[in-house]
Formats: C-alpha cells, structure tokens, sequence
C-alpha cells in the first residue's frame, strides 16, 4: 500500500515476487522445519529447500523457496518479535481469497497449503506457486509502442471488471466481509487511525473528516450498495505479466482485500490518472494520447461496459474519498518516524506526503456536485 504513491525515484523497483535478498535475521526461521512441513503437506515437495527473501517491502514478509525441481512463494506474518494488530497481517485471508478464485476468471497464483500452526516456524505461513513474469513499475510504460500501452492498460481494466463480477457467494466468499455500508466504515476507519496518528494538524483532513460522511453517493449507501470482492490495493505493480504478451498472469498483495463496494476499489485504482508522478506514482499531465494510454474517461466507460455497473453520484467523490484514505496511511508512517520505529529515509519522505495528498483531496472534495 505504501509503495502505491511513492515517487519512483525513492523507490527500488521491487515487486512481491522479483529481487531476492538473503533472509533478514529478525525474519528468519527454522529451514529444516519448514521443508519437514513441506514434504508433508505439499505434494510433489522434494528438498533439499534454500530460502531467499523478497526484497519488497512488504508488511507480510515473502520468500522464494527454492529446490532442484522447482520454486514456490512463501508468504508469512512478521516474526515473533513483531508487535501485531489483532486484525492486521491476516495471511489467512489472503490464501483464502486467492484460492476461491481459482475457479474464476481473476488470474491469481495457484494456493498449495496454509499452515496457521505458528509452532513450525514460529508464525503462520502459506505456500503458493513462484510465477515467471514481468512486473511492471513506471505506469507510463517506457520502452513501449502505443500500441503496447494500450493493450497493457486494456488488460488491466478486463482484470479488475473480471474480480468485481465474481458472484462472492457462488465461490464460497459470501461472509469474506461484512454487506452494506462499506464507505461509512471506511470512512471512519480511515478518520479513527489518521486522529490516532496525527503529528501536526492537517487542516484538509480535518474537513474531510466531517464531510466525506455527509457525502457518500445514495446509491453507493445503506441497503442499495453494490458489493463484490474488491482487491483494495489494484494497480500496476500488484500484476504479473507474461513475458512478451499483454497478460496478466496473477494478481498479487491481497491482504487488503474483503467484501466492499467495487466502484470505490475501482476508483483507487484510477487514481494514476489524477497524481503527478513527479510526485506520486502517477500518470497525470502526460501526453495519453502519444503514449497510447487511455484517457480516464475512456478507461471508465470500458470498465462500466464490462461490468455493467454505472456510476452513482459524482465520480470526485470517489477520487478524494481515496486520496484521503492515502493521505491517512501516509500520517501513519510519519506516526512512526515520530516513535522511533520508522527511520528510513523513504519513510521520512513518505511521511511528509500526507499534507499534500490530503489538500488534493480537499480539491477533488470541493469539485463534488451537491
């Protein structure tokens, strides 16, 4: 989620599933243990196993399982020295999701076991398939033809419109989150952490506290609300791609993921086309046309078509109802460069980003027709 809207010059360009690294000694285990597991619980499992750490900053932390017939993906909670939320770092969830939809057209990796017994390794931890491909950082895609562009842009919209026309219920996900008002608990979940984590007063976000609530669109509320799986944190580099086609081959980063309405998940993910990527991870006041990107527009009016949902109430609502979701999880690490438990560089400057984003949705708040 951090990484969402860093500007890429402070990033290294890491996914979940490329740039290994040797294990952090505050995240290693017990390798034994785990391949002992794994020759029981993973069929067709043969050791011996060697274990290399993604370098991403994820806050689950991932690693490449390696032997001489093939490679999986572990994803795993934080050691046991990590102070956990009681709902945060869910990776059941995560393997949950990714495993019912299997049976559907969302591309995700194939789940091979979930060992929620932290007594094997000292946490939970589930294992699915390592999956070639690219990873695609610069959402203005250089080194491509606008041809190209297109078509990468073209197939991330059918990805997203396939996920949000899952039939939950059908795929065994019905009670994956809790029906109705999705924004309402958003939006005050996202007030309640940004006022538990306020360093400085962010007058934009104290407005938006008191009028997102007294905005949410009517159809998007109370009993008509739309409700479908939505991913939480789509974009660009949460993709696999294939190699030398236009095709996504998984979907990764799930833990944010429940029950919830699809056009504010698809909303998040249109944000690109409203950040400066000088600034943000972002593709606004590009050339669309010459790079072959679609416009927002456009990129809507394909998804709706797709999807066959319409767009209730005034689209800025969404955008700055995401902006200020952003700008919320960015106070959050500067909370904690303020205790001591965030130091980077990167987390500095992620940090100060959260007045900016928030007076962007402040902007987008004030363009909503009431």
């Amino acid at each position: 989620m951090e990484a969402m809207m860093a500007a890429e010059n402070d990033q290294q360009d890491y996914s979940a599933f490329e740039g290994t690294r040797p294990v952090n000694e505050h995240q290693s285990f017990d390798t034994d243990a785990l391949a002992s597991w794994l020759a029981t619980h993973v069929e067709g499992f043969a050791g011996p196993l060697t274990v290399e750490q993604f370098a991403g900053g994820q806050s689950n932390p991932t690693y490449k399982l390696i032997t001489p017939g093939r490679s999986y993906v572990m994803r795993s909670k934080p050691g046991p020295s990590a102070k956990l939320l009681p709902s945060a770092h869910a990776i059941e969830r995560e393997y949950r999701v990714m495993d019912a939809l299997r049976t559907t057209d969302v591309p995700v990796a194939r789940m091979f076991a979930l060992c929620e017994d932290e007594s094997v390794i000292g946490r939970a931890f589930y294992v699915m398939e390592f999956i070639e491909g690219r990873v695609l950082w610069d959402q203005s895609l250089p080194g491509m033809t606008p041809a190209e562009r297109g078509a990468i842009y073209d197939e991330m919209n059918r990805v997203i419109a396939a996920l949000h026309s899952v039939d939950a219920g059908a795929i065994g996900l019905g009670d994956y989150g809790k029906p109705g008002n999705y924004l309402d608990r958003q939006i005050g979940r996202w007030s309640k952490q940004y006022v538990a984590s306020e360093t400085a007063t962010i007058e934009p976000m104290n407005r938006l506290i008191e009028w997102l609530p007294k905005h949410i669109p009517r159809g998007a509320s109370q009993a008509s609300e739309r409700v479908s799986v939505v991913h939480g944190d789509y974009r660009l580099d949460n993709l696999i791609f294939h190699a030398s086609e236009p095709r996504v081959l998984a979907v990764l980063d799930w833990e944010l993921s429940t029950l919830g309405d699809p056009l504010a998940d698809f909303a998040y993910h249109c944000m690109a086309w409203h950040v400066d990527p000088t600034q943000f991870r972002g593709i606004a006041g590009l050339d669309w046309a010459a790079l072959g990107i679609p416009d927002e527009a456009a990129y809507v009016a394909r998804y709706c078509e797709r999807t066959g949902l319409t767009i209730e109430g005034d689209w800025n609502f969404y955008l700055a109802y995401n902006m200020f979701r952003i700008a919320a999880i960015l106070q959050g690490i500067m909370k904690r460069v303020s205790e001591g438990t965030a130091s980077s560089a990167q987390a500095v400057d992620a940090g100060r980003r959260a007045k900016p984003m928030a007076e962007l949705a402040w902007r987008y708040a004030q363009k909503v027709r009431t």
